[in-house]
């Protein structure tokens, strides 16, 4: 089976991640999840850190990013 970033310039992009929108410095296919490692195809990317200039695959992943950082107000330790 083949990857569906395979075939389509397979390159990851530069990004410079900014407040509601991110700006492309180098064109790609994709960015690699700061938390999984997964690529996400650059017209799918949703969740980013600005303060940290990172991109994740899913709000889980961009939340599990925030809690390590210590970075949510009021947050409890377990």
């Amino acid at each position: 089976m083949m990857n569906r970033l395979e075939g389509r310039g397979s390159r990851e992009a530069k990004i410079r991640y900014l407040d509601g929108d991110f700006q492309i410095l180098m064109p790609g296919s994709h960015v690699t999840c700061a938390m999984t490692g997964e690529a996400i195809p650059v017209d799918e990317l949703r969740y980013w850190s600005v303060a940290r200039q990172e991109a994740y695959a899913t709000c889980a992943a961009s939340l599990e990013a925030e809690k390590r950082a210590g970075a949510l107000p009021n947050q409890k330790r377990q």
